[in-house]
Order: structure tokens, then C-alpha cells, then sequence
């Protein structure tokens, strides 16, 4: 399997795609370009946008680092659904995905990433609730083809845990370690479930996304060009092409023409369809 650029457009943060299962089409974010983008268009916001869920073929629920937000495909309006932190201007938005009940998890993070300056929260039915306690750089959340479990990630901390969900997607009980990787160093990105359960993760800084299986064991990986993959996404006709998105954000001059386009890789697994957001 070999990565190929999907799109060439170089993001100094790419975070966050979603293929629209309706619509079938790929979105994704430059975070510090502030830009949402998709084949052969983007939009520009007034400040920091990462990640997105569907509502409907023609809305996407879309993560600021103010606010979460109605966003309209074709006419590019907005509309507040809920805030996000809208008082602390030291925070901006990271990962997010929708899970399995029609909810939106969203993590924030520093915006220089300071110290346990961010959380993860659950949005779901109108209502927006912390699911986890403070966290530095909240990254890889995303939830088994059974809805009763979660993933997330403190990069900061190398760090994945697991998280057992109750029958409307809350969390119950304690996280446990996932996937423990102090000691290598590996630096846990964004992430996805494919539908036999098994955990595609991005590795920043790593050159690759790694696949494991339900136990914590590797069991794949895709090397990439690029030396900071940040998020991959299942899509295309049968899911089974993973895109992965790219960063150059703090290479300074080793930064080359591989770091920042978006990726895309023809995999012999297949994805999960993203779920509807419900808003």
C-alpha cells in the first residue's frame, strides 16, 4: 500500500477529515490557516476551525474554537449551535468526531499547548458536558463499530485509553490504557476504527499510520512522505481509502514539499461510515 496526494494544497495544521457518506465527498480542516476544505473549493474563517460531523446532505456540524456551529455546504452561512469555551481565549479546538448515538465529541487544547489546558466534551441533544478531566493535546477519538467503547489520546502525554460507554454513548467507569507508548515515544495523533474494530493511528512525527488491533497490538502500517501525519478518515465508493492529513507546523526549514498536502491510501480494510450528528 502506498500513499498517494489526494490533494496538494500544503496545510500548516491539516486536521480533521470526514468523508460525507451521502455526499461522498472528503472535508478537512488547516487549523492554523483557519480554513475548512474540500476538493476544488475551501472556505475562510474569522478564527480556528478542526473538526466536523454531518447533520444532513447539505450541513455540516462544524467545531471552533468558540463554538460548535451549523455550517451550510452550498452557501457557506453558519449558525451557532452551541459555545465552546467562548470565554477563554487560551483554547481553540483540536480532534473531534461523531460517535455511534448521533453525538459530537470534541477536544480543546492551548493554544500554545500549554499544560492540561484542554478537555474532551460530549455535545448530545443540546446539551455539551466534559467527558474527560483536564488534558493537554486531546487527539485519536473515535469509537468501535459496537458503540460501546471510545478511544482518545493525550499526544502529549503518549498516551491512548479506552473508554466504556453506557447504552446513550456517556462514559461509565474509568478509562483504561489502550496503548502505552512513553517508553518508544510515539506521539498518538488522530485516529479511526475501521469496522472490523481495528485502531488506524496517525504518529506525528513518526512517518506513518499505524494499525492495531482490539487488543493493542500492531498488526499493520502505512509509511507516508510526510513526517507529521495527523488524522486519517476511511472514504471513497466501499471505505476502504483512508486519507490522512498532514502538517508542517513547527519544521521550520526541514519542512519539504511532502509536509502539509493531504494524503490518500488504497487499504484492504474498510472503514465505518461516519455517523449523524443529531443537532
Amino acid at each position: 500500500m502506498s500513499a498517494e496526494i489526494f490533494d496538494d494544497r500544503i496545510c500548516d495544521l491539516g486536521e480533521g477529515p470526514l468523508w460525507h457518506p451521502n455526499r461522498g465527498q472528503l472535508f478537512w480542516f488547516d487549523i492554523l490557516g483557519k480554513r475548512l476544505l474540500t476538493k476544488g473549493a475551501e472556505w475562510q474563517f474569522d478564527r480556528h476551525a478542526s473538526a466536523a460531523g454531518w447533520i444532513d446532505d447539505d450541513t455540516l456540524l462544524i467545531a471552533t474554537e468558540t463554538d460548535l456551529i451549523r455550517f451550510d455546504i452550498e452557501t457557506g452561512e453558519q449558525e451557532r449551535i452551541v459555545a465552546l469555551e467562548k470565554t477563554n481565549s487560551g483554547t481553540r479546538s483540536n480532534d473531534g468526531r461523531a460517535d455511534p448515538f448521533g453525538g459530537f465529541w470534541i477536544g480543546t487544547m492551548g493554544k500554545s499547548a500549554e499544560e492540561e489546558a484542554g478537555r474532551i466534551y460530549r455535545f448530545y441533544r443540546g446539551v455539551i458536558e466534559p467527558v474527560t478531566g483536564p488534558i493537554t493535546i486531546p487527539n485519536a477519538i473515535c469509537f468501535a463499530p459496537d458503540g460501546r467503547r471510545a478511544y482518545f489520546a493525550d499526544t502529549r502525554r503518549n498516551l491512548v485509553w479506552t473508554q466504556a460507554l453506557d447504552s446513550e454513548g456517556w462514559p461509565e467507569a474509568d478509562p483504561e490504557i489502550f496503548l502505552d507508548q512513553r517508553e518508544s515515544r510515539i506521539n498518538p495523533d488522530g485516529a479511526v476504527v475501521d469496522a472490523a474494530g481495528r485502531f488506524w493511528n496517525a504518529e506525528w512525527g513518526n512517518f506513518r499510520v499505524a494499525c492495531y488491533d482490539s487488543e493493542g497490538r500492531l498488526v499493520e502500517e502505512i509509511q507516508l512522505p510526510a513526517r507529521q501525519p495527523s488524522c486519517p478518515a476511511f472514504g471513497g465508493p466501499d471505505l476502504s481509502d483512508l486519507y490522512v492529513t498532514t502538517a508542517r507546523e513547527g519544521l521550520g526549514d526541514r519542512a519539504g514539499a511532502a509536509d502539509g498536502p493531504t494524503y490518500v491510501v488504497k487499504t484492504t480494510a474498510r472503514g465505518q461510515a461516519e455517523h449523524r450528528v443529531v443537532a
